[in-house]
């Protein structure tokens, strides 16, 4: 009787960890912080896709400059305060209370989306390409407070379950801001519509941060070093001379070149290799990031609630596996459709291919395989951030946050230089995607050899999965 009566504990404290994920959203050492982070990634994604749309699409009415050129320049100027700005930003979330930072952050938000509603309505590039170099800081000053917020108001067992919902939230304000954004900048008219959105979500925003519980300095007497560079050095030093840190965000910064590399490539794969629309583009968006919000929320439940390494081998398998199909799927559309007319998305995956009186479901093939990416991408990187956060020293953790921020801009950067280079070899958008799942192994098997933990906790894990 003992012995079933403890049974029934134990399945019911079970039973209360796989539900603290979605029981956080209740509370407020966490519902106030995850509004605030998500409206300051949907903001951010909304302003800059409404940017891109119209330098795209209406350069005229902006600018002389080549639209091509600039639609390639907005980017790296969203990234470049993560390489200024970064080290300095870790230091102010170590040495000041965070939610006093979250709140002056999203005045800043306030005063840059009136400053970009200026541009709008002047029609000036200049005063546009500035709100966004100021919102990329926005995001650079947000990051370090972002993830060492969540150790210090989440238990152990809740950090996995806390980032995976983290993670969720993010890249569906992602995918909500880039096709609102796309959306506002056809509207008319544009400047007034777009202006009042990206006010109204910055104000929400702060509205939120007001009620983001005090989260007390962990390193209040620092002497902040407002040199960038040397400070960025003396970062990644740190981080240097902690293997298994180290590693860590080496590996989220992978899955940073991975995703890069393939997103950037979703415009010219709807069109070009798909023969879609606009919204065929949405629909690859939409499924890669419900995908990995899908992916990071079954992190919790796959994990027991415990930071389990033995995930990310298996998000690696899963990446590199339907990476591959991709390539095949992708490959056997584009060789076999001869139709020069664009389908839209509702046509596209109703589509089939008859090859030599074979009936070939490519298209749903091929969606899958880009929803099956995300799900084994949101496998891959929340335990790691969830390790980063648990093993990081108390006093440090911001600091090592923003490493990993300019290790992460650093390696979006490297995965477009790698695309163009792939690009002149000959190699198509497919063959690409091949050529980065065949990486992957690589990559993986040096972070097996290094750290032997990631292997060793893999096979514990699929011997003992839930």
């Amino acid at each position: 009787m003992a012995t079933r009566h403890s049974s029934n504990i134990c399945k019911t404290t079970e039973s209360a960890r796989m539900s603290n994920q979605f029981r956080l959203m209740k509370e407020k050492r966490f519902r106030p912080f995850f509004m605030t982070q998500f409206l300051g990634a949907f903001n951010d994604n909304m302003f800059k896709t409404t940017l891109i749309t119209l330098v795209a699409f209406h350069a005229a009415t902006l600018t002389t400059f080549d639209s091509a050129l600039l639609v390639t320049i907005l980017p790296g100027i969203f990234i470049l305060p993560y390489f200024l700005f970064s080290a300095t930003a870790g230091q102010l979330a170590d040495k000041y209370e965070k939610s006093r930072i979250i709140r002056l952050v999203k005045v800043f938000e306030i005063g840059i989306m009136l400053f970009a509603s200026a541009g709008f309505f002047l029609h000036n590039i200049w005063l546009l390409g500035a709100a966004l170099f100021m919102m990329g800081m926005h995001s650079t000053l947000f990051g370090p407070v972002k993830y060492a917020y969540l150790p210090q108001h989440l238990g152990e067992h809740e950090l996995v379950g806390g980032n995976g919902m983290v993670e969720m939230g993010t890249f569906v304000a992602i995918l909500m801001g880039q096709v609102l954004g796309a959306w506002l900048a056809i509207q008319h008219p544009h400047e007034l519509i777009t202006s009042i959105a990206i006010l109204i979500i910055a104000v929400l925003g702060y509205w939120h941060s007001r009620d983001v519980p005090d989260s007390p300095a962990q390193e209040p007497l620092l002497k902040i070093n407002w040199n960038p560079f040397t400070e960025t050095y003396r970062s990644i030093k740190f981080i240097w001379h902690h293997h298994a840190i180290w590693l860590a965000i080496i590996a989220i910064s992978w899955f940073w070149f991975y995703g890069a590399t393939l997103l950037a490539q979703f415009p010219s794969l709807a069109k070009n290799v798909l023969h879609g629309d606009e919204s065929v583009f949405i629909l690859l968006l939409t499924t890669f990031s419900l995908g990995i919000g899908v992916g990071s929320l079954l992190c919790e439940k796959l994990s027991r609630g415990k930071v389990e390494l033995g995930l990310v081998l298996f998000g690696a398998i899963g990446l590199t596996l339907f990476s591959i199909d991709l390539y095949y799927s992708g490959t056997l559309i584009y060789e076999h459709w001869d139709n020069k007319t664009f389908l839209d998305y509702a046509t596209f995956i109703s589509k089939q291919l008859d090859i030599d009186g074979n009936v070939i479901f490519s298209h749903w093939r091929l969606i899958m395989d880009i929803v099956l990416i995300g799900l084994f991408g949101g496998f891959y990187i929340v335990p790691l951030y969830s390790f980063v956060q648990s093993r990081a020293e108390k006093s440090h953790q911001s600091r090592v946050i923003a490493a990993t921020n300019i290790l992460n801009a650093l390696f979006m950067v490297a995965s477009a230089g790698f695309s163009i280079w792939i690009f002149k070899q000959g190699l198509n958008i497919p063959e690409l995607f091949l050529t980065t799942a065949l990486l992957n192994i690589i990559v993986m098997i040096y972070l097996c050899a290094r750290q032997p933990a990631y292997y060793r906790t893999f096979i514990s894990w699929v011997k003992h999965k839930p």
